[in-house]
């Protein structure tokens, strides 16, 4: 679902009917993005405010503790946990000063130095090892330790609830020596803060994280979403609705000067992979679920023969409904914006995610239900007064065989 950029009030709408997202399994996806993931926040606490329940959430790096949050805490205090952690690591002297303090652009600047050079409170902090003055012969595997993470997340996370039935959870991580894509879920495994730390340990910055033998790396390296993870692992007998949050647009203005350059690299690296995987495996389900109505069309004894049942059974699946929310940016956010952890800037990302996903839930005619048609529907609302959306293609009316 991309972002209702169209929204021009600082205040969302509160009036008129809501989109009924409760007849189908909901799940939530979320993307890698370091200080942007408190956008993703912000958009839980929208949906909270009208549908409590959800069935999954899946999520990579940044993604995978604000679902750790989500997922490990019961439904009342979901929304507490996750400003706590987001208050917790803007707290810092640098991240507290006040906007005005300074030119907008030199603010951010100083507040990403700031974490560079001194950490971030309940999150990592630097090595003090005289070993780094090697340089890239460092006889170390990154420049910062995430000892606080692991602390934050015993203390905001109930892993108990983490690991009930009640929500599946799964975070992305990278095998460091296969290079091989992995996903810790609570329907295999039981999880832990390891499993957590191991999807946000994005190098050379964090240091692989060692479980069961192997050591893994942020999931973001390979994929920066969990969609696919998701939409294979989902039984195709039951319908399902995704909210996708991403945090990079893949739209941007050209750049003009090397640190633009930087971000705009940034966004293409981070966001084009989701928008072109999103677009291929929709195409792709759907392809299938046409060839299945196809089979359905075949005479009578072609139709009954086993095999062919079975292929068929293989096609088919109940309508997905994927809905795309990307943050777009703000035009004094630098190339640093995913390690800026300014109060300032984490409290206007999360108040943007919660005034999109409000104002978006408050329109329903943007979200035209597509919930009778087998096969996916993605709604992307990026662009103003254009919102994309992409059906199941439909098939010409030929009466089944007899």
């Amino acid at each position: 679902m991309g972002t209702t950029a169209n929204a021009t009030s600082s205040s969302p709408r509160r009036s008129g009917p809501r989109v009924d997202i409760t007849s189908a399994r909901k799940a939530l996806v979320l993307q890698g993005g370091g200080a942007l993931g408190a956008y993703q926040a912000g958009v839980y606490a929208g949906v909270f405010e009208k549908h409590k329940a959800l069935d999954w959430v899946a999520g990579v790096s940044i993604g995978a503790i604000n679902a750790a949050l989500i997922a490990g805490n019961a439904p009342e205090v979901r929304v507490q946990r996750l400003r706590e952690f987001w208050n917790l690591v803007s707290s810092g002297p640098a991240q507290r000063v006040p906007a005005w303090w300074s030119d907008r652009v030199m603010f951010n600047q100083w507040s990403a130095t700031s974490a560079a050079v001194f950490g971030v409170p309940g999150f990592f902090e630097p090595r003090r090892s005289p070993t780094l003055l090697l340089g890239g012969a460092a006889p170390v595997l990154s420049y910062y330790d995430t000892a606080p993470l692991k602390s934050t997340l015993e203390r905001l996370v109930d892993f108990d609830r983490l690991n009930h039935p009640e929500i599946r959870f799964s975070v992305g991580a990278v095998n460091v020596r296969t290079g091989n894509s992995i996903y810790f879920d609570n329907t295999v495994q039981r999880i832990g803060p390891e499993h957590i730390m191991a999807s946000g340990a994005l190098p050379p910055g964090f240091a692989p994280v060692h479980i069961d033998g192997e050591d893994y790396w942020d999931g973001g390296i390979v994929s920066n979403t969990p969609l696919q993870y998701v939409l294979d692992m989902h039984p195709r007998s039951e319908p399902l609705l995704v909210l996708q949050v991403d945090l990079f647009s893949a739209r941007g203005a050209m750049p003009r000067t090397i640190s633009e350059t930087m971000e705009r690299q940034k966004d293409i690296t981070y966001s084009s992979r989701t928008r072109m995987n999103t677009d291929a495996l929709a195409s792709n389900m759907n392809l299938q679920q046409a060839i299945a109505d196809l089979i359905k069309k075949l005479p009578a004894p072609l139709r009954k023969d086993a095999s062919v049942q079975a292929v068929c059974d293989q096609l088919s699946h109940k309508p997905i409904e994927i809905v795309h929310l990307i943050y777009r940016d703000k035009p004094y956010e630098l190339e640093s914006k995913d390690y800026e952890f300014s109060r300032a800037s984490v409290d206007e990302h999360w108040e943007a995610g919660w005034r999109d996903i409000c104002n978006t839930l408050d329109h329903p005619e943007w979200l035209e239900s597509a919930s009778q048609i087998n096969g996916v529907t993605t709604f992307d609302l990026t662009e103003p007064n254009a919102h994309r959306v992409r059906r199941p293609m439909k098939l010409p009316h030929i009466p089944a065989g007899n």
